[in-house]
């Protein structure tokens, strides 16, 4: 059967899927781009590291202690005990380190940053930290001299502001 969306895989937006392709082709661009640059330049592989404590990442456990006020009779048998109470399954939110990679043409002589190059994860289309993170970034680079070029294969998501697309 023929894909219905023609050029891309909405498959691969799959959470699961998607850090491994979004990483993948961060490398082949970057290694694309240094064969075809001069030698005034050099594509560095960068990080942004943050933390999400989103709904997409939790711990369920049961308690290892349960603690009563009172004390157990001294002649009931122990598994009669009215003080004994069950576990309880419970829901933890933990944050999880999230590092996404993103490329900078660099100019060798000064270091400066000529061009920025992001590919759009799933977690900077969603709102949370990931987002929140991303848009700081992108301002930064939008108020600077350095060139940004925002690569979205996603259709899930909301997308970043822009003006003057058609």
């Amino acid at each position: 059967m023929q894909s219905p969306f023609p050029g891309m895989n909405p498959y691969l937006e799959n959470p699961e899927l998607w850090s491994e392709v979004h990483s993948r082709l961060i490398v082949a661009i970057a290694d694309n781009l240094s064969d075809h640059l001069s030698e005034e330049y050099r594509v560095a592989i960068e990080k942004r590291t943050y933390f999400s404590s989103g709904d997409e990442r939790l711990l369920v456990g049961i308690p290892d202690v349960s603690v009563v006020g009172r004390q157990p009779e001294q002649n009931q048998p122990p598994a009669t005990l009215p003080f004994l109470v069950k576990p309880i399954t419970v829901t933890v939110p933990i944050a999880e380190e999230v590092q996404e990679r993103y490329l900078e043409i660099r100019e060798v002589g000064t270091g400066s940053v000529i061009t920025a190059i992001e590919v759009l994860s799933l977690k900077n289309k969603q709102t949370g930290e990931g987002r929140q993170a991303y848009e700081r970034r992108r301002n930064q680079v939008l108020a600077s001299l350095t060139h940004l070029v925002e690569i979205d294969l996603l259709c899930g998501g909301q997308p970043l502001p822009v003006f003057g697309f058609r």
